[in-house]
């Protein structure tokens, strides 16, 4: 874990605090003597993944002390999560024609890990990872790539979730904005370990009408249909907001899942009603719709919430002992940037893995601090458990590892075997140590991500032990696994829809023929 600070002052800042323009970076412009003499060295790609832009957010950690004595009462939770924003999509992380000061916030008040993963290239899939800190593919519901109007499959009530484990451990919980684990009746947060939940429980809705593709209306308080008017990143701020508070007076530790709509289709910024009118009665995948412009306005609303939120615990002297996450479920979506990766959601490229990441709490993490630590979001429950004072229920061990250490005693950082499967072009990727593994149809590839993150050198060939070896492992894992099945939903883009996927076909429902037949059960423990 490294401390941001190798730069200026006015190199970190332009005018209005905008971070440093990647040209720059890349080209030796705007960085400071001993920047300047490293690159002259022959800076590594994770040197220069490490000092992308933090912009004022390293600026405003300002002269914060290490923090390094425990709580001493159990730290309250904000899990803040977008929806399909790509990893350079916040200035923290590089973007160049906007800034996202809140989030900058967070980051500048903890760690901002460069090496994360989620659990998924497409979003109930990584949700059902993040909510029960396993693999996805233990159960039925995480084949689903997404699930889609299936109200047989979603999260079994009785699982053990990350909700569920901090209620028993005293705290409330609550759920706000998108669910996307199942249906009613069967289904639902109320029934996996929430005890309130106001937002929607699909795939996506219209911003403004709160309508989702199959022109049903889908905004809930608890399992109750409510009909409000507003802008819904408005509203799930102030559900937040209102949250915070209403907790702050009860004295209980808590739990608030703020899971963001924002930026997902429809392409609709909080002035942009004349849009939702237009896509009204259509499945809201507007592939005739959205600008650049657009897609900023979208995530600097949901920027402006999250400033809500993060002054509702100063105002409530909350902010100390509050461990606040920002994260994504998956890479950005078709306007988003996943610089320095290639690819997009659905694909297991960097780019439609690799996301935001960032964690305060200034009770036990110092701030202002980058990780080369590869993490994942299953990693948040053994995580968060720990913080809490409690652990993964036993018949249920999480895949995912405890960061605590990492973050709170600045353990060294440690290598990784992370494993993904996506139906859709019978893709399949392992991360071990540098190295990734990849398939996508009948094509396979070995990189070193760290230094070739935009994944063009196939080293396979070069180096076929390693190959064979990830290969091989990511084999055994997947027998732990359930199988693939042809009855899962899956989702990639075509050349239909997106010009520079040409050539691209609709994915085939089918299971990827070179993997073994094996039966279904509903769970693999």
């Amino acid at each position: 874990m490294l401390p941001v600070g190798s730069y200026s002052e006015h190199q970190l800042t332009k005018s209005k605090g905008l971070v440093m323009k990647r040209e720059g970076l890349l080209s030796g412009r705007g960085i400071d003597s001993a920047v300047q003499k490293r690159w002259q060295l022959g800076v590594t790609r994770r040197t220069l993944l490490r000092n992308t832009a933090l912009g004022t957010a390293a600026l405003a950690a300002g002269g914060a002390g290490a923090h390094a004595q425990p709580a001493a009462k159990p730290p309250n939770i904000i899990f803040i999560l977008a929806d399909d924003l790509g990893y350079a999509d916040v200035s923290c992380y590089g973007r160049r024609d906007f800034t996202t000061p809140n989030i900058d916030r967070i980051a500048a008040r903890g760690t901002r890990f460069l090496q994360g993963y989620a659990n998924s290239a497409v979003c109930s899939a990584t949700r059902v990872a993040l909510i029960t800190g396993r693999y996805q593919y233990r159960l039925r519901l995480g084949l689903e790539e997404p699930l889609a109007a299936n109200p047989e499959v979603g999260l079994p009530p009785e699982h053990p979730t990350l909700p569920s484990l901090l209620k028993r451990a005293g705290y409330g919980t609550s759920l706000i904005g998108k669910w996307h684990l199942g249906a009613l009746p069967k289904f639902g947060p109320l029934k996996s370990g929430y005890d309130h939940f106001f937002g929607f429980r699909g795939a996506a809705v219209d911003y403004f009408s709160h309508v989702n593709p199959f022109q049903r209306h889908d905004l809930w308080d608890q399992d109750v249909e409510v009909h409000q008017v507003g802008y819904l990143t408005d509203q799930l701020g102030g559900h937040a907001v209102d949250a915070v508070n209403s907790y702050a007076k009860s004295g209980q530790p808590f739990l608030i899942s703020l899971h963001f709509n924002a930026p997902h289709w429809p392409w609709e910024g909080p002035d942009d009603e004349a849009e939702s009118k237009r896509v009204a009665g259509t499945s809201l995948r507007d592939f005739d719709g959205g600008t650049q412009k657009t897609y900023q306005h979208m995530i600097e609303a949901m920027d402006a919430q999250i400033g809500r939120v993060l002054d509702a615990l100063d105002a409530n002297a909350l902010t100390e002992n509050t461990i606040v996450i920002f994260t994504s479920d998956n890479g950005g979506e078709r306007f988003a940037d996943t610089w320095p990766f290639t690819g997009k959601k659905t694909d297991l490229l960097e780019g439609g893995l690799r996301i935001p990441m960032v964690i305060a709490w200034p009770a036990r993490i110092a701030p202002g601090r980058t990780s080369d630590q590869v993490a994942i979001s299953m990693d948040w429950l053994p995580t968060l458990l720990a913080a809490a004072g409690t652990a993964p229920d036993s018949d249920y061990p999480s895949d995912g590892m405890n960061l605590l250490p990492l973050l709170a005693e600045n353990a060294a950082a440690v290598d990784r075997k992370l494993f993904w499967r996506y139906k859709g072009k019978w893709q399949h990727a392992a991360r071990i140590g540098d190295y990734k593994y990849l398939k996508i149809l009948d094509n396979t590839f070995l990189f070193n991500v760290v230094e070739d993150p935009l994944e063009r050198a196939n080293l396979k060939e070069r180096h076929e032990d390693i190959y064979e070896r990830l290969v091989a492992e990511w084999q055994a894992w997947n027998a732990t696994m359930l199988p693939e099945i042809a009855e899962s939903n899956t989702r990639a883009f075509t050349g239909k829809d997106l010009a520079d996927h040409y050539g691209s076909q609709q994915a085939s429902e089918a299971p990827d023929p070179t993997l073994p037949l094996r039966p279904l059960n509903q769970s693999a423990r």
